[in-house]
């Protein structure tokens, strides 16, 4: 069932609202703007009925807001007055909203512009995951993961619970390429992304293809030392596929692995610690190659082999 989240102070107006919505969607309802933003930056709304004016922050600041969130806005609002005169109207769609229903309501205009954005919200979904997937692998791609690390990072720092940045890069991938060809290197990079995907099985697991033969995984809960065990293990997996390599640099197609668990905060910054992941990676490359190099949550390092 769709969820949408009702902002507005007046509960009877709100109580009114759910009613008529109730019986096709999952209706949340929030009586300030604080509590609102907060709600539609933890959990996924496909609407969002906002009233314009409200005590301390107006219904105008917190659209603003919430277009201003990477989390909140692809979010459609439809803001709730009874002011209809044009220069509030144009404000609102200026700032983002998507429509306006104006007070007293009336069930079924409330109803079907409600259906008509939620419809319109699935479309763009579905379009947007379609531009959000490698098509090479069927894995997330560049542009997904640059949204979800966020989300997910801020997620990790209002729970306080471990975050690990995993960094793959495929061994001698070039020498590959040219002993073989890129079609068959396409066929290595599918490869890898399945048997890494195999081995991610919780909801919050998630994989993206970073760029060429370079992949991201991001973890959330586990501390250092199991996520160390556990990409020890993703990498074997890999290098017990057995393809092929060019003999000169290795007998099998390998992966070097390198990344970073923290607690975060409200202060820290995703990127430092991305930084830190591709540094591991360096090492493990520079040292060897086909092995894990990580840096625990006090940035000691742990090293495989």
């Amino acid at each position: 069932m769709e969820k949408i989240l009702i902002v507005d102070d007046s509960p009877l107006q709100a109580a009114q609202l759910k009613s008529i919505l109730d019986n096709e969607y999952d209706v949340t309802v929030a009586q300030a703007a604080e509590d609102g933003l907060c709600r539609a930056s933890c959990e996924n709304y496909s609407l969002i009925l906002l009233d314009v004016v409200m005590p301390g922050m107006d219904g105008f600041t917190l659209l603003k807001k919430l277009q201003e969130e990477i989390i909140t806005q692809s979010i459609p609002v439809i803001l709730i007055t009874s002011l209809s005169d044009v220069e509030h109207e144009q404000r609102g769609l200026v700032l983002g909203a998507v429509d306006y229903i104006t007070k007293p309501f009336y069930s079924a205009i409330v109803q079907a512009r409600v259906n008509t954005h939620i419809k319109l919200y699935n479309y763009r979904r579905q379009v947007e995951e379609q531009s959000m997937t490698d098509q090479l692998t069927g894995i997330a791609n560049r542009r997904r993961y640059d949204r979800y690390s966020m989300v997910k990072w801020n997620e990790a720092a209002r729970l306080q619970v471990p975050f690990s940045i995993c960094m793959f890069d495929i061994d001698n991938f070039k020498i590959y390429n040219d002993t073989f060809g890129h079609p068959a290197g396409d066929k290595v990079i599918a490869a890898i992304a399945k048997t890494v995907s195999s081995h991610l099985q919780r909801g919050t697991d998630f994989l993206a293809r970073y760029g060429g033969e370079e992949f991201v995984a991001l973890f959330m809960g586990d501390h250092s030392d199991k996520i160390f065990e556990h990409l020890k293990r993703i990498r074997q997996a890999i290098e017990d596929l057995h393809i092929p390599h060019n003999p000169s640099v290795s007998e099998w197609v390998t992966v070097s692995v390198g990344g970073v668990t923290v607690v975060p905060t409200a202060e820290s910054a995703y990127g430092s610690y991305l930084k830190v992941a591709d540094t591991m990676l360096y090492d493990a490359k520079k040292h060897g190659r086909n092995r894990v190099v990580w840096a625990d949550e006090r940035m000691k390092q742990m090293w495989e082999k």
